[in-house]
């Protein structure tokens, strides 16, 4: 148990420490160009795992009453907070540059939302099987080195949210897979309602809005109880 949460963790925290290393030699231009790049390819990525789901309105209902669940939480604020009293200790946030909210919060859910994290976790717990877990470590390693190089030290600390939210499920998995194996809709539901969030994250990245996206990840976690009535 939990050997594929720790080899993606490992994976996730070297490549951010390589593309810290290649960001303090890019120059900011190039950075902001490689940041709206990236923009693109994480709506690609939401957009691409929009198309699994079956019913938009367990989507709908999930974003609504995760963003209502979120608001009234004000997780966007407690992480805000959170990352400002790093920041301070860190001091390493480049004046006019993405913060270090902005970079956990982005590498956090391209990283931790998806079918591969879900299924990939639950195999690690349940089974001993690692495989998808490489797989995507191998994945999450290149893509770390991109968002740290452009998005700073807050990718770094991703790693933390991969090893918790992983090997939360793997550790659970047992109370976890007969809610998501009781309809098969549930984890495509899940990965749906994420992806919209990743096109979110996408267009904030690009500059077109300011989301706060935090506020509706709660609604990830909502397919488990709509798919058992709807």
């Amino acid at each position: 148990m939990l050997v594929g949460t720790l080899v993606n963790t490992g994976a996730v925290a070297a490549g951010a420490l390589i593309g810290l290393l290649l960001g303090n030699v890019l120059p900011e231009r190039l950075r902001d160009t490689v940041m709206k790049g990236l923009g693109l390819c994480t709506m690609f990525i939401g957009v691409t795992g929009m198309l699994g789901g079956s019913n938009a309105l367990i989507t709908i209902i999930s974003v609504a009453v995760g963003a209502i669940i979120g608001e009234l939480c004000d997780l966007d604020g407690c992480l805000n907070r959170l990352a400002g009293g790093l920041e301070k200790k860190f001091q390493k946030n480049r004046q006019g540059g993405p913060s270090l909210a902005e970079g956990f919060t982005t590498a956090t859910l391209v990283f931790c939302v998806g079918a591969m994290t879900i299924v990939g976790a639950l195999n690690d717990g349940l089974t001993g099987n690692h495989e998808m877990l490489f797989t995507k470590a191998t994945l999450d390693f290149v893509s770390s080195i991109v968002f740290a190089s452009s998005l700073g030290i807050g990718v770094m600390l991703s790693a933390a949210a991969v090893f918790t939210i992983e090997g939360g499920i793997a550790c659970l998995a047992g109370l976890v897979a007969p809610l998501l194996q009781q309809n098969a809709a549930t984890i495509p539901e899940m990965t749906v309602v994420g992806s919209v969030l990743i096109v979110g994250l996408g267009l904030n990245m690009m500059g077109v809005t300011k989301l706060k996206i935090m506020n509706y990840v709660p609604g990830i976690f909502l397919p488990i109880l709509l798919c058992l009535f709807m």
